[in-house]
């Protein structure tokens, strides 16, 4: 998420250092990209052990979606490393998305992306196969949540105030001429 004012076509200053850095790769691979790929990892394996308790399925279920959350991973970091040096974004944030640019739809692969990690989020909480994250699991899913959560807050609150400084500039225009 990125702010912006919908159904706007004001938008903030090229020079707005803060817009670019809630925009850029880095930050959005360490808010958002990489707590997804703990998601997953975790999500992965929780199914592998429960697979081993009963259901085989679960366990080869458990090594794709711990391959996909590798894979994931490898991207959101590349990218990230891509944005450090200052060299331009050849790759997306997650392998679907990467799929998608063969479509010429990223953006929509990304949000698929995004609705399958928010799934995973609420079959382990749903489950109840949050109860069995070790400790360290736990921690995992406590820094991705918070991440996550913390950076969603903090773009809202300068869209925020990016609407309240338009809207002040605007009333002390004054209405427009008739």
């Amino acid at each position: 998420m990125t702010p912006t004012e919908p159904g706007s076509s004001s938008h903030p200053a090229p020079d707005d250092r803060i817009l670019r850095f809630f925009q850029s790769p880095l930050f959005l691979s360490c808010t958002i990209g990489i707590p997804f790929c703990i998601y997953k990892f975790l999500f992965g394996s929780l199914a592998i052990r429960s697979g081993i308790e009963g259901e085989q399925a679960l366990v080869l279920l458990g090594w794709l979606i711990i391959a996909w959350a590798a894979l994931d991973l490898s991207l959101n970091v590349a990218r990230a490393g891509l944005d450090i040096f200052g060299r331009p974004n050849a790759i997306e944030y997650c392998t679907i998305a990467q799929v998608g640019r063969y479509f010429h739809a990223p953006g929509a692969f990304l949000a698929f992306d995004t609705l399958l990690s928010f799934s995973i989020i609420c079959i382990t909480l749903w489950s109840g196969w949050i109860a069995r994250l070790t400790t360290f699991e736990s921690f995992l899913w406590y820094t991705a949540t918070t991440l996550n959560l913390i950076s969603l807050s903090l773009v809202i609150m300068y869209d925020e105030a990016l609407r309240a400084r338009r809207n002040a500039r605007k009333k002390s225009n004054g209405p427009p001429p008739k």
